[in-house]
């Protein structure tokens, strides 16, 4: 008997934790201990397991992938040119995340921060305080930690921006190395990556307790009130996330790939459901790959090189999503982040999200990461789990569909004609 599919699993999870909130108050007893503390005893388990996640999740799938793309001459001309187009486009995303959420402001209801309506009153104050000293001069600080004097220190204290340069200098460096040593590291780093993917695979399966004792408690807490600014957060992010997709990435391919967008969309479309339904990009690299190479006309060289590379380091509607979620919570507890402050989240979002792993939900672990970079409690991060599988689908989507656009744009610059019968 086939197993039901986690997302469903979330979906009867948020039922049972409605329907369990609405029947219990704060002041509610279960042979005599707190439903409330029960409640957070069983998000806090699910909380941790993603926080042990963060340091060797991080660190494998960055040096697996820099270190498997293709050897050390595959980070010349056509490397420069892949990474120039990953950086540009989730940058792009970014961008249009934080507009989105400053404008529409999902964490504000009436006017008024939504913590007490979300049931996180009682933290606000110790967000504030945590947040009020950082100023513009943490911004550029931001690039001193890039460069800790200890790393197993860094790692440690939860600052992975310098972890995370690490990784990449570390498995561009083994590209370096003679066939014998680059081969063994590469085998030992796939390895470790692979481990540590069927790890997060395991604590995922447990989201399902996790969304339940997190959204029981904020329904015990404060009611039904809650779920308005969480759907304004939803449609938020959707909203970004469509104008990153049927907008800016359709004119980098008009534009650099000189290509037709609605070809392009057609040559795709059984990728990117695919990648909606499985929400995982590495799971749809193969068939990404096929439909590149045959439906869109990319050659097997580009494709090759692009597409793999891409799976595990451009992730445009994943960096929108932690950029979207962190300054929503921010608003929820009432910190107003300056300009600095909120260009270090653009920062932290663009460099962790390439360590986030192709699979399901493993966004949370960045998630989690520059909430504490902020001092904004991980708490916070169960507002959005009711809503994260949905939105998990649909930045995978647009996580793939840029793949695919960065090898039609690449292609052309190498003086490839792909999708050579669009004309318009």
């Amino acid at each position: 008997m086939s197993r039901l599919a986690l997302h469903w699993q979330v979906v009867i999870a948020l039922a049972l934790a409605l329907l369990a909130g609405l029947a219990t108050t704060p002041d509610s007893r279960l042979f005599g201990v707190s439903v409330l503390a029960i409640y957070g005893f069983l998000g806090s388990l699910f909380l941790n397991a993603l926080k042990m996640l963060i340091v060797p999740l991080i660190v494998t799938s960055i040096i697996a992938g820099v270190s498997g793309s293709g050897a050390a001459e595959g980070l010349g001309r056509l490397g420069g040119k892949t990474l120039a187009y990953y950086l540009t486009t989730t940058l792009l995303a970014v961008l249009v995340g934080l507009a989105m959420v400053n404008l529409v402001q999902p964490g504000v209801l009436d006017g008024v921060p939504a913590a007490r309506s979300l049931g996180l009153d009682a933290g606000t104050g110790a967000a504030l305080a945590k947040v009020a000293d950082r100023d513009a001069g943490d911004l550029v600080e931001i690039f001193l930690r890039m460069v800790p004097p200890n790393i197993v220190a860094a790692a440690a204290e939860g600052e992975m921006l310098g972890l995370i340069v690490f990784s990449l200098l570390f498995g561009y460096f083994v590209t370096r190395l003679p066939a014998d040593l680059a081969g063994t590291q590469r085998r030992f780093w796939e390895g470790a990556a692979q481990a540590m993917l069927k790890f997060t695979e395991l604590v995922m399966r447990f989201a399902p307790i996790g969304v339940f004792g997190l959204v029981a408690k904020v329904v015990a807490g404060s009611g039904l009130d809650s779920f308005r600014s969480l759907a304004e957060f939803f449609f938020t992010v959707l909203a970004a996330l469509a104008i990153h997709m049927f907008v800016v990435l359709p004119v980098l391919v008009r534009v650099f790939g000189r290509a037709s967008p609605w070809r392009h969309f057609r040559a795709m479309s059984p990728a990117m459901l695919t990648a909606f339904s499985t929400a995982s990009s590495s799971a749809t690299l193969p068939l990404t790959m096929d439909c590149v190479e045959k439906r869109a006309g990319v050659s097997e060289r580009v494709s090759s090189f692009v597409l793999p590379l891409g799976a595990t380091v451009n992730m445009d509607g994943t960096a929108l999503y932690e950029c979207v979620a962190v300054l929503f919570i921010a608003q929820a507890y009432g910190v107003d982040l300056s300009f600095a402050q909120q260009l270090t989240v653009v920062l932290l979002a663009l460099l962790t999200s390439i360590g986030v792993a192709g699979i399901p939900a493993a966004s949370l672990v960045a998630i989690t990461l520059i909430l504490g970079h902020f001092g904004l409690p991980a708490e916070a991060i169960g507002l959005i789990l009711a809503t994260d599988r949905v939105l998990d689908m649909c930045r995978t989507s647009v996580n793939m569909f840029s793949d695919s656009c960065g090898a039609v744009v690449i292609a052309r610059s190498e003086g490839e004609r792909p999708l050579a019968q669009a004309t318009g």
